[in-house]
């Protein structure tokens, strides 16, 4: 099953808390270097869980929050919810976000959002990479466990070893990457899994996967 990010009440998250955000010079550098560290450790999520990350976003998803749907696998959209990277307006950039806001919506949109703190609508952000679906407000509970419920049904063990190589590969040298993919390629042939779907195909059965 995906992992679910949902907000509670009528945001999915509005970000850092501005409170604090005013009294932050009575910390010291280390204090503020070890909160980042717990903020960063959230943010490799992405790219370290082995299930997907499905978000869906009922209503402001701003700063952190707008990082969170970008870091997110799967990211489905309520048509009244918003989206911005607004730490600008309060004399701040969005550090820790930035890597998954700009491999969401890449360079160019990455820079405008952290430069001018707007606040875009759902389709906007879909037309951008940052979302993948719209709904009515009304479906987004249904449509995100629908999805859920779909990408379940699939071998637990090739959604480990797609994430795997989706990420680990993201970076690296083509040729060792087409080496570290064949690897991975050897692994799948391999599986228990690759031989009950072949076999549940053949036989037009569903297939139980078992994850190995």
């Amino acid at each position: 099953m995906g992992v679910f990010y949902k907000g509670a009440g009528s945001a999915f998250s509005a970000g850092g808390d501005l409170a604090a955000f005013s009294q932050s010079a009575l910390m010291s550098a280390p204090q503020h270097h070890q909160e980042g560290k717990a903020n960063t450790e959230l943010f490799r999520l992405g790219a370290t869980v082995k299930k997907p990350l499905i978000a869906a976003v009922n209503g402001h998803a701003l700063g952190g929050g707008c990082g969170l749907v970008a870091m997110c696998h799967i990211a489905i959209a309520s048509e009244t919810a918003k989206f911005g990277t607004t730490e600008i307006k309060v004399g701040l950039m969005p550090f820790v976000i930035l890597p998954w806001i700009r491999r969401a919506v890449g360079h160019r949109k990455a820079l405008e959002m952290m430069l001018t703190g707007d606040i875009l609508s759902a389709q906007e952000a879909k037309e951008m990479g940052l979302v993948h679906r719209v709904v009515p407000a009304d479906r987004l509970a249904e449509e995100a466990a629908s999805l859920a419920c779909t990408i379940a049904e699939y071998s637990p063990l090739a959604i480990r070893l797609g994430l795997d190589a989706f990420y680990t590969t993201e970076d690296m040298d083509l040729l060792k990457s087409m080496d570290y993919l064949n690897t991975l390629r050897v692994v799948s042939f391999l599986s228990e899994d690759l031989q009950e779907g072949a076999s549940a195909f053949i036989e037009k059965r569903t297939p139980q996967f078992k994850g190995r």
